[in-house]
């Protein structure tokens, strides 16, 4: 996804079938989870090899500090798995989210006073001072000496454990996909000794997008697609379009396709507008990355490309973190699905791109 590093201090969803504009996201009616009990610790010691280093666990960590990253997934899983009083530092926010009281929980979170780096992160000489038990990051590059930060090994010399979240170990997440969200949330069910609340969330996240796919079928697969609002990755106008990862998978689900799937072999596309202009877009999803002016940037793309079917019959969407690593996928999957398929769902208008049989 993108990240503040990549964008180099870049600029700072109710389904939108409706005939003025794309809405905000709403929530789903999903809480958080509360605490767990205390671990019985019956489960350690636990081993896990990450990125390549062997990590042991021989009891749950109790004080956590969350990378920043420009990511959620981490803090989010956490959340999820009731663990938010285990965190003494988080760098993380979307600004906003799909479940209710996600962003607020986030927000009342510690960040532990520390005066971030020029990459928004947590420096070395910081991150040791907080005494840290285990440093969650959602790539390598929050390990790395040359941007100033505590390598795994430092954090080992002073008992910190390390763990690196998945497709982070190379910085490449074109290859991401939902099941890497059920291996984030895995492997902290083993490292917290929460492994049944993990199995809960995986299991209710996987029914979920499997009725969506009974229910989309064998439909078409509209062309979407997927940006970040008011984000600046590089040098043309449009240079924070997905083209692979996660993102595919989602679009994948809820039976749709990356209309710039083949712009490049990266995760994300820098495109001019007009080669954004040539493309068919059946529909836009867009993410919020604590942008608080996210539709109102969805209502401006529509508007300069009146030509896409997306335009014509306002289908766009506004998200933020179910459409990233996290426990919460499924939340896009539905809404993505909803907006793309609506005939498929209770009370929806017909689908434009309902394949004929």
């Amino acid at each position: 996804m993108p990240t503040k590093r990549a964008a180099a201090v870049a600029a700072a969803g109710a389904l939108c079938l409706l005939t003025a504009a794309c809405g905000g996201p709403s929530h789903d009616g999903r809480s958080e989870a509360a605490p767990p009990s205390p671990a019985s610790g019956g489960g350690y010691p636990v081993t896990l090899t990450n990125c390549g280093m062997t990590e042991t666990f021989d009891k749950a960590p109790s004080r956590v500090v969350v990378m920043n990253g420009a990511s959620v997934a981490e803090v989010s899983t956490l959340l999820a798995l009731g663990l938010g009083d285990r965190i003494v530092a988080n760098e993380q926010t979307y600004g906003m989210s799909e479940v209710a009281g996600r962003a607020e929980a986030i927000k009342d979170l510690p960040t532990g006073g520390v005066t971030l780096n020029d990459a928004y992160d947590v420096p070395r000489e910081a991150m040791i001072g907080l005494r840290p038990d285990l440093v969650l990051s959602d790539s390598a590059y929050g390990f790395d000496a040359k941007n100033g930060f505590a390598t795994r090994q430092q954090l080992r010399d002073v008992h910190a454990d390390s763990y690196i979240s998945p497709q982070g170990c190379d910085q490449d997440g074109s290859k991401m996909t939902v099941e890497d969200s059920y291996t984030l949330l895995r492997d902290m069910g083993r490292i917290f000794d929460v492994g049944e609340r993990a199995d809960a969330v995986i299991a209710a996240s996987r029914k979920r997008i499997a009725a969506v796919r009974q229910k989309v079928g064998n439909t078409g697969k509209p062309k979407v697609m997927v940006v970040f609002s008011n984000m600046v990755m590089g040098s043309n106008a449009f240079s924070s379009v997905a083209a692979h990862g996660i993102y595919n998978d989602i679009l994948a689900k809820a039976g749709g396709a990356n209309a710039f799937a083949s712009a490049t072999p990266n995760s994300f596309a820098d495109l001019s507008k007009e080669q954004v202009a040539a493309a068919d877009v059946d529909a836009l999803v867009v993410i919020s990355y604590n942008d608080p002016h996210a539709t109102a940037y969805a209502q401006q793309i529509l508007k300069e490309f009146p030509q896409w079917p997306a335009a014509r019959k306002h289908a766009c969407t506004v998200l933020s973190d179910s459409m990233y690593l996290g426990p919460d996928n499924d939340v896009a999957v539905d809404r993505i699905a909803r907006m793309l398929h609506p005939d498929r769902f209770p009370g929806a208008s017909a689908s434009p791109w309902r394949r004929s049989s």
